[in-house]
């Protein structure tokens, strides 16, 4: 068994998280990284308004009695505070362990968290944003390196430096740091422990399990492709993105190469579309968020098995790496 602070904090049994996973993260899926002894986080980006958001929260709890996260993006200039407001009362109302905030500042939404008694988590884009909000009274960092499907830093900075520089500087203030971007297996686990960080959090992984709510055909695509087969899109509209190298992605990079308006790309880009397409099975229809840690992957788990198995090898090299020390 592998314990660090972040474990230690939500009493859970692996230091491995399951990240807001666009379209994925739900109770159905999330509850079942928890029972696992881990900790699976539901994105209120997968409801349509906030009753719904609840009533999942709700079930939720129904289906496991660990600690989960709730993921609240706050996009710049775009979110709504008295709409994050009651999010966050619901969550303490169910009392919810913890919230990851990312995107903007979470200044104004903290002192609320804090009252509920729900830890702060926060997405650190690198390891000044990292000791800032560590500062401002963070409880965990997620900091997110280049590799991380989804929207990573512009920075261009991999986990292996972001880690180990955030973990350096958030120490200083009590708080652990979690790994995000190209980890999939025990050693990743293992490496982002050796580099400080408490734990991980995994999103590409996690949809290559057999409980995930994707499509087979987008499991597979996923294991007949490799590290170099993703695509950063969306740098034209400022909100870059890592996603799968599909027709969807070329054709938006092709637009963004000879100028195009936010409107035209959301007829390829929108979460709708790809929702849809997470569905239907249509891989190529739409955007699918995944990142180069899709190169160490091999075959479908169920996420039980995922889980315990990066336990075993994590543990396995630590070991390994003590009896080469004479």
């Amino acid at each position: 068994m592998i314990q660090t602070k972040f474990t230690k904090m939500f009493g859970i049994e692996k230091p491995i998280v399951q990240g807001g996973m666009q379209h994925l993260g739900i109770s159905d899926f999330a509850s079942i990284v928890c029972n696992a002894g881990g900790m699976g986080t539901i994105n209120i980006t997968c409801y349509p308004g906030i009753e719904e958001f609840h009533e999942d929260v709700v079930k939720m709890k129904s289906l496991t009695d660990k600690p989960f996260i709730v993921n609240i993006s706050l996009v710049p200039d775009l979110t709504k505070g008295e709409e994050i407001f009651q999010y966050i009362d619901v969550c303490a109302r169910e009392e919810v362990a913890a919230i990851e905030f990312a995107g903007a500042s979470p200044v104004e939404f903290m002192p609320a968290c804090k009252e509920a008694g729900i830890k702060v988590i926060h997405k650190s884009p690198n390891a000044k944003v990292a000791a800032s909000m560590a500062r401002k009274g963070a409880d965990v960092i997620t900091i997110a390196g280049y590799e991380v499907a989804g929207h990573p830093s512009m920075d261009g900075i991999g986990t292996f430096v972001l880690a180990n520089k955030a973990a350096k500087v958030c120490a200083e203030y009590g708080v652990p740091v979690l790994a995000a971007g190209g980890v999939a297996d025990g050693k990743g686990l293992a490496a982002a422990l050796a580099l400080g960080a408490e734990g991980v959090v995994m999103g590409t992984r996690f949809v290559a399990t057999t409980e995930c709510p994707i499509s087979d055909n987008h499991k597979q695509w996923l294991l007949d492709h490799t590290e170099k087969d993703t695509a950063l899109t969306q740098k034209s509209i400022h909100n870059m993105a890592r996603v799968a190298n599909n027709m969807a992605a070329k054709l938006t990079l092709e637009m963004e190469a000879r100028g195009t308006t936010l409107q035209e790309l959301m007829t390829v880009i929108s979460g709708k579309i790809s929702k849809q397409c997470y569905k239907n099975g249509n891989v190529d229809g739409g955007i699918y968020a995944v990142g180069p840690a899709m190169g160490l992957i091999d075959e479908i788990k169920t996420v039980q098995k995922l889980m315990d198995d990066m336990v075993a090898e994590a543990e396995d090299v630590i070991g390994s790496l003590k009896a080469q020390i004479v």
